[in-house]
C-alpha cells in the first residue's frame, strides 16, 4: 500500500531485456534502507526489489514481468530516464495522499500542460473503461502521485498542480504527448463490486 506522495524521483541505470520480461536498475537516496523482497512503487507501478548494491552504491534491481510490461509503459524506459519513487506505507506512517495500491489500472498520455500563476494544469487522457471510477474532486493516481481531479471532461480529466509537485516528480519532464500510468480509487471499484448485485 502506498499514499502518492512521492519521495523522490530517481533515474534508470540500466535495463536486460529477456524472454521472461525486463530487468532494470534504479537509483535512490534510500538504496542503503532497502531489501530484497520490499515493495517500492516505481511511478505508480508496484515492483519487487531484487537486489541493492553492496558497495555504497545507491542502485537497486527490479523485475517487470510480461503482464507488467503489457499494463505499464515500463517496456520503454531507458538508461537515463526518470522515474517517481515512493517506499510502501509503513504500518504507524501517516497517510498524506490517499490509498494507493501501485496496480496500474491504464495508460494514458499528457494532453495539456499550461503554467498559471506558480501553480500549473496538466491535462490527461482518460480511458472509457476508467471514466465511471473517476469523479471531479476526487482523488487519482497519475504516475504514483496522488492527484485531485479539478475538471472532468469526456475522455479527459485535468489536475492543479502545485509548485512542490512539479518540481519534486516526473512532471516536470512531461510533454504533451508523453505517457503516465493511471490508478482510479480502489474504494470507487469496491462500490461497484458492492453495488452490482442491486441493480
Amino acid at each position: 500500500m502506498f499514499t502518492g506522495i512521492v519521495e523522490e524521483t530517481g533515474e534508470v541505470t540500466f535495463v536486460e531485456d529477456g524472454p521472461e520480461g525486463r530487468r532494470f536498475g534504479v537509483s535512490a537516496s534510500f538504496c542503503d534502507e532497502l531489501a530484497h523482497g520490499q515493495s517500492v512503487a516505481i511511478s505508480g507501478a508496484c515492483l519487487t526489489v531484487e537486489g541493492v548494491t553492496t558497495d555504497g552504491g545507491d542502485e537497486f534491481g527490479l523485475f517487470c514481468s510480461e503482464e507488467t510490461l503489457e499494463r505499464t509503459y515500463l517496456g520503454s524506459l531507458e538508461p537515463g530516464d526518470a522515474v517517481n519513487l515512493e517506499r510502501a506505507l509503513p504500518a504507524d506512517g501517516r497517510l498524506d495522499g490517499h490509498f494507493v495500491q501501485g496496480h496500474v489500472d491504464g495508460v494514458a498520455e499528457v494532453t495539456e500542460i499550461e503554467q498559471v500563476g506558480d501553480d500549473w494544469t496538466f491535462g490527461f487522457s482518460l480511458p472509457d473503461d476508467l471514466a465511471p471510477y473517476v469523479v471531479e474532486k476526487g482523488s487519482i493516481g497519475v504516475d504514483g502521485i496522488s492527484l485531485t481531479v479539478a475538471e472532468l471532461r469526456e475522455g479527459s480529466f485535468s489536475t492543479a498542480i502545485i509548485p512542490a509537485t512539479y518540481d519534486l516528480t516526473t512532471l516536470s519532464a512531461k510533454a504533451v504527448g508523453d505517457p503516465v500510468h493511471l490508478e482510479v480509487d480502489v474504494v470507487a471499484k469496491y462500490v461497484e463490486s458492492l453495488t452490482e448485485g442491486y441493480r
